[in-house]
Protein backbone atom coordinates (compact mmCIF):
# COMPACT_ATOMS: atom_id res chain seq x y z
CA UNK A 1 0.00 0.00 0.00
CA UNK A 2 2.99 2.60 0.80
CA UNK A 3 4.45 1.69 -2.56
CA UNK A 4 1.46 2.30 -4.39
CA UNK A 5 1.05 5.68 -2.78
CA UNK A 6 4.46 6.53 -3.14
CA UNK A 7 4.36 6.21 -7.09
CA UNK A 8 1.11 7.97 -6.38
CA UNK A 9 2.60 10.98 -5.42
CA UNK A 10 5.51 10.71 -7.66
CA UNK A 11 3.36 10.49 -10.59
CA UNK A 12 1.34 13.77 -9.38
CA UNK A 13 4.82 15.75 -8.87
CA UNK A 14 5.50 14.42 -12.52
CA UNK A 15 1.99 15.46 -13.68
CA UNK A 16 2.64 18.84 -11.76
CA UNK A 17 6.56 19.24 -13.30
CA UNK A 18 5.26 18.97 -17.01
CA UNK A 19 2.00 20.99 -16.81
CA UNK A 20 4.39 23.96 -17.05
CA UNK A 21 7.16 24.71 -19.60
CA UNK A 22 9.83 26.55 -19.16
CA UNK A 23 12.35 28.85 -21.32
CA UNK A 24 15.14 30.24 -20.47
CA UNK A 25 15.49 33.89 -22.65
CA UNK A 26 19.24 34.80 -20.93
CA UNK A 27 21.90 33.43 -19.48
CA UNK A 28 24.73 36.09 -17.94
CA UNK A 29 28.09 35.22 -16.12
CA UNK A 30 28.31 37.66 -13.51
CA UNK A 31 31.43 38.95 -11.80
CA UNK A 32 31.66 40.43 -8.11
CA UNK A 33 35.06 41.41 -7.44
CA UNK A 34 36.18 40.46 -3.61
CA UNK A 35 39.34 40.48 -1.37
CA UNK A 36 40.77 37.11 -2.68
CA UNK A 37 40.10 37.96 -6.67
CA UNK A 38 37.02 37.75 -8.53
CA UNK A 39 33.59 35.73 -7.93
CA UNK A 40 32.08 34.42 -10.81
CA UNK A 41 27.86 33.80 -10.70
CA UNK A 42 25.55 33.40 -13.05
CA UNK A 43 22.16 35.13 -13.69
CA UNK A 44 19.47 32.97 -15.62
CA UNK A 45 16.15 35.00 -16.48
CA UNK A 46 13.50 32.54 -17.11
CA UNK A 47 9.90 32.68 -18.33
CA UNK A 48 7.06 29.82 -17.40
CA UNK A 49 3.49 29.66 -18.38
CA UNK A 50 0.80 26.79 -19.47
CA UNK A 51 0.10 28.12 -22.58
CA UNK A 52 -3.17 28.00 -21.08
CA UNK A 53 -3.50 31.66 -19.59
CA UNK A 54 -1.15 31.67 -16.77
CA UNK A 55 2.65 33.07 -17.17
CA UNK A 56 5.34 34.22 -14.86
CA UNK A 57 9.09 35.06 -14.69
CA UNK A 58 11.63 34.55 -12.63
CA UNK A 59 15.52 35.28 -11.94
CA UNK A 60 17.70 32.63 -10.70
CA UNK A 61 21.37 33.19 -9.63
CA UNK A 62 23.56 30.80 -8.36
CA UNK A 63 26.97 29.64 -8.74
CA UNK A 64 25.98 27.05 -11.64
CA UNK A 65 23.73 27.49 -15.00
CA UNK A 66 21.83 24.74 -13.63
CA UNK A 67 21.29 25.99 -10.66
CA UNK A 68 20.37 29.68 -11.32
CA UNK A 69 17.79 28.57 -14.23
CA UNK A 70 16.02 25.73 -11.43
CA UNK A 71 15.64 28.79 -9.19
CA UNK A 72 14.79 30.95 -11.84
CA UNK A 73 11.93 28.38 -12.76
CA UNK A 74 10.89 27.89 -9.15
CA UNK A 75 10.08 32.07 -8.82
CA UNK A 76 8.83 32.16 -12.05
CA UNK A 77 6.06 29.52 -10.98
CA UNK A 78 5.71 31.60 -7.76
CA UNK A 79 4.82 34.78 -9.86
CA UNK A 80 2.14 33.46 -12.06
CA UNK A 81 -0.34 35.56 -13.83
CA UNK A 82 -3.57 35.23 -15.18
CA UNK A 83 -4.28 36.48 -18.40
CA UNK A 84 -7.43 37.14 -20.26
CA UNK A 85 -7.79 36.28 -23.61
CA UNK A 86 -10.09 36.62 -26.23
CA UNK A 87 -10.30 33.22 -28.37
CA UNK A 88 -6.66 32.85 -29.78
CA UNK A 89 -5.77 36.83 -29.65
CA UNK A 90 -5.91 39.25 -26.92
CA UNK A 91 -8.93 41.07 -26.30
CA UNK A 92 -8.08 44.75 -26.95
CA UNK A 93 -4.52 46.53 -27.73
CA UNK A 94 -2.44 47.50 -24.17
CA UNK A 95 0.93 48.92 -23.99
CA UNK A 96 3.81 47.67 -20.89
CA UNK A 97 6.56 49.60 -19.63
CA UNK A 98 9.07 48.34 -17.32
CA UNK A 99 12.42 50.39 -16.98
CA UNK A 100 13.23 51.71 -19.94
CA UNK A 101 11.43 49.73 -22.72
CA UNK A 102 8.18 49.44 -23.65
CA UNK A 103 6.09 47.23 -25.67
CA UNK A 104 2.91 47.60 -27.23
CA UNK A 105 0.85 44.31 -27.53
CA UNK A 106 -2.41 44.49 -30.69
CA UNK A 107 -4.81 41.80 -31.20
CA UNK A 108 -4.67 40.07 -34.50
CA UNK A 109 -6.79 38.21 -36.61
CA UNK A 110 -6.58 34.35 -36.84
CA UNK A 111 -4.07 32.09 -38.39
CA UNK A 112 -1.45 35.37 -38.11
CA UNK A 113 0.91 34.18 -35.23
CA UNK A 114 2.83 35.65 -32.88
CA UNK A 115 4.58 38.50 -34.47
CA UNK A 116 6.84 39.52 -31.83
CA UNK A 117 10.43 39.57 -31.16
CA UNK A 118 12.80 38.15 -28.41
CA UNK A 119 11.57 38.01 -24.63
CA UNK A 120 7.84 39.26 -25.66
CA UNK A 121 7.69 36.24 -28.25
CA UNK A 122 8.64 33.68 -25.56
CA UNK A 123 6.18 35.64 -22.99
CA UNK A 124 2.79 35.38 -25.16
CA UNK A 125 3.90 32.32 -26.35
CA UNK A 126 4.27 30.47 -23.21
CA UNK A 127 0.84 32.49 -22.10
CA UNK A 128 -1.00 30.51 -24.92
CA UNK A 129 -1.42 33.96 -26.97
CA UNK A 130 -1.61 32.55 -30.90
CA UNK A 131 -2.35 35.39 -32.85
CA UNK A 132 -1.12 38.76 -31.41
CA UNK A 133 1.27 42.00 -33.22
CA UNK A 134 3.56 42.68 -31.16
CA UNK A 135 6.09 46.13 -31.34
CA UNK A 136 8.89 46.27 -28.64
CA UNK A 137 10.83 50.08 -28.30
CA UNK A 138 12.93 51.80 -25.90
CA UNK A 139 15.60 49.28 -23.94
CA UNK A 140 15.76 45.67 -25.54
CA UNK A 141 17.11 44.65 -22.93
CA UNK A 142 15.49 40.89 -22.94
CA UNK A 143 14.74 41.18 -18.63
CA UNK A 144 12.81 44.28 -18.94
CA UNK A 145 11.14 43.83 -22.18
CA UNK A 146 9.55 40.27 -20.83
CA UNK A 147 8.77 42.54 -17.61
CA UNK A 148 7.06 45.29 -19.74
CA UNK A 149 5.14 42.46 -21.56
CA UNK A 150 4.01 41.35 -18.19
CA UNK A 151 2.85 44.40 -17.39
CA UNK A 152 1.10 44.95 -20.41
CA UNK A 153 -0.90 41.45 -20.32
CA UNK A 154 -1.56 42.21 -16.66
CA UNK A 155 -4.02 45.61 -18.02
CA UNK A 156 -6.13 42.63 -20.11
CA UNK A 157 -9.53 42.43 -19.42
CA UNK A 158 -12.35 40.59 -21.17
CA UNK A 159 -15.51 42.58 -22.31
CA UNK A 160 -17.17 40.13 -19.68
CA UNK A 161 -15.25 41.75 -17.05
CA UNK A 162 -15.71 45.29 -18.54
CA UNK A 163 -19.57 44.76 -18.49
CA UNK A 164 -19.95 43.28 -15.12
CA UNK A 165 -17.72 46.58 -13.60
CA UNK A 166 -20.45 48.91 -15.38
CA UNK A 167 -23.36 46.40 -14.50
CA UNK A 168 -24.78 46.26 -17.84
CA UNK A 169 -24.74 42.79 -20.18
CA UNK A 170 -22.43 42.32 -22.99
CA UNK A 171 -24.97 43.00 -25.95
CA UNK A 172 -25.43 46.40 -24.29
CA UNK A 173 -21.60 46.57 -24.28
CA UNK A 174 -21.22 45.98 -27.43
CA UNK A 175 -23.79 47.52 -29.27
CA UNK A 176 -25.51 44.64 -30.07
Amino acid sequence: MAANTASLQQNQAGEEGSEFQERVIQIRRVTKVVKGGKKMSFRAVVIVGDKNGRVGIGIGKSGEVIGAIQKGVAQGKRSLIEVSRFRTTVPHPVKGRAGSSSVFIRPASEGTGVIAGGAARAVLELAGIEDVLSKSLGSNSPLNVARATIEGLQQLRTFREIAESRDISVKELLNL
